[in-house]
């Protein structure tokens, strides 16, 4: 019943859901339409708003493409090769493939959002030895897997609470940082993790499709006789000059790389030491980039490695400027401020985590950035928990972490949503649709039934238990 339930959804998205970029645009038109007609700004400024938001999240996408390139770096060494080949001779049925993807790309999730790429290669690799597969169901298992990064190592807004002189510590709405133990250590968020890791690779076995006819990988390769790519080794060999020579050596040397990598791991060290657990983008990027340095052992190995991997960011590359630009229409007219005053205007202080969680999933059709999205609704959401805490005559230390409990609201919202908004998609499609025709259409119909279930439980999660 589950299944044809599911298998009804999927068919429904591929006639009417168009590609991630006209999502984007379509977006980008309601915003401007919203602010045009919910707020006094003028159309000039509408516009002002949209092209100063093109450029507002620059440095926040580059961390963004950088926490992926390297992920996605460390995916393609040797190590994480031989690792997914011995995975793979133990999964031998469809239904294997899909409860051990979800399982394991939850785990890895726990590390980052970009470890996603580790698990959509695992997929294909399943894909290619295992009959019987429905591949557009095993990248929506894929795609899913990455849904409790906000729950992990990368979750964006408690890493930014916990950054020193944040925009929200700037401008005056927190006097100081909020530790990850308030929010990455709490035990809702670990209640959160049990859930994405025990109830999703049970449901996806559940939701599985009973027939793949003309949906197995083999079935939907365009070139018949496509040839895998060089291995990073063979390509490196292959740019060596016939006869002994310096470059050769120096882009070679093994002693280069493992010296960097030292160093890197002697600062990693200090920093934990002297920072206690304090993980925020800057630190899991140079982590991330310290262990492909490692595993690929060659300044020429981890060069190649991360030339392929930028190659599977083009798409958030050219459509994040058009997400940062709806995320500045909403920042200048005052549009995302009041989303988030009419949600938290009828919050109390039992009901305040539902509606953040609410605002978190709405806000990010427009702006799937959970960092871009929180800077947009965060203040004036933190502004409102903050009323309530005072209000209700409660000491600092239950405010904040009323905030952090709301904050995290927001992130497990943002993440959910992203089951119906295809933007990342557009980092698994370039490891998984290598090949083939597919669309976000074909894979986000059998994600709807995840999200409605997955809905109602963390509305439950967030408002009953304790932080």
């Amino acid at each position: 019943m589950i299944t044809k339930i599911g298998q009804k959804f999927a068919d429904g998205f591929v006639k009417y859901m168009p590609s991630a970029f006209v999502f984007a645009l379509i977006l980008t038109l309601v915003a401007i339409l919203a602010a045009f007609f919910l707020t006094s700004s003028t159309p000039l400024t509408i516009l002002s708003g949209w092209f100063n938001g093109f450029w507002s999240l620059l440095a926040f996408g580059m961390q963004i493409a950088l926490i992926i390139v390297t992920a996605y770096s460390i995916a393609q060494s040797t190590p994480v090769e031989k690792a997914i080949d011995f995975i793979a001779n133990y999964i031998r049925t469809p239904k294997q493939v899909y409860f051990w993807v979800v399982l394991i790309g939850g785990l890895l999730s726990l590390i980052s959002f970009g470890m996603v790429v580790v698990v959509a290669i695992l997929g294909r690799a399943l894909a290619q030895r295992v009959k019987g597969i429905n591949y557009p169901f095993l990248i929506a298992c894929v795609y899913f897997s990455m849904n409790g990064w906000v729950t992990g190592a990368s979750s964006s807004i408690s890493l930014l609470l916990n950054t020193p002189d944040n925009f929200l510590i700037s401008e005056g709405i927190l006097t100081d940082v909020i530790p990850t133990s308030f929010t990455l250590g709490a035990f809702l968020n670990v209640a959160m993790i049990l859930l994405f890791l025990i109830l999703g690779p049970i449901l996806f076995l559940f939701l599985a499709p009973e027939h793949a006819e003309g949906k197995e990988l083999s079935q939907l390769m365009e070139d018949k006789g496509f040839s895998k790519e060089k291995s990073i080794m063979e390509e490196a060999k292959s740019y060596q000059l016939p006869t002994k020579s310096v470059s050769d050596f120096l882009n070679n040397a093994q002693w280069l790389q493992l010296t960097i990598v030292l160093l890197g791991g002697v600062y990693i060290v200090h920093h934990f030491i002297t920072n206690g657990f304090d993980l925020n983008f800057n630190i899991m990027i140079f982590i991330f980039m310290m262990l492909g340095l490692l595993l690929h052992k060659t300044p020429l190995r981890y060069s190649i490695s991360m030339q392929r991997a930028s190659q599977n960011i083009s798409g958030i590359l050219f459509q994040y400027p058009f997400y940062a630009g709806i995320m500045g229409i909403m920042l200048s007219t005052g549009l995302g401020t009041l989303i988030g005053n009419q949600l938290s205007s009828v919050a109390t202080l039992e009901s305040y985590p539902f509606f953040a969680y609410v605002a978190g999933g709405m806000v990010n059709f427009a702006i799937p950035s959970a960092g871009g999205e929180f800077a947009v609704i965060g203040p004036s959401i933190i502004q409102v928990v903050q009323n309530l805490g005072m209000d209700a005559g409660l000491a600092n230390e239950q405010i904040t972490k009323m905030i952090a409990r709301a904050s995290m609201s927001v992130a497990y919202g943002e993440s959910l949503s992203n089951l119906l908004q295809p933007f990342y998609l557009l980092v698994v499609f370039p490891v998984m649709g290598i090949g083939v025709k597919l669309q976000a259409r074909d894979i986000i119909g059998y994600l709807v039934i995840p999200f409605i279930l997955f809905f109602i439980l963390q509305s439950l999660f967030v408002l009953y238990i304790p932080i």
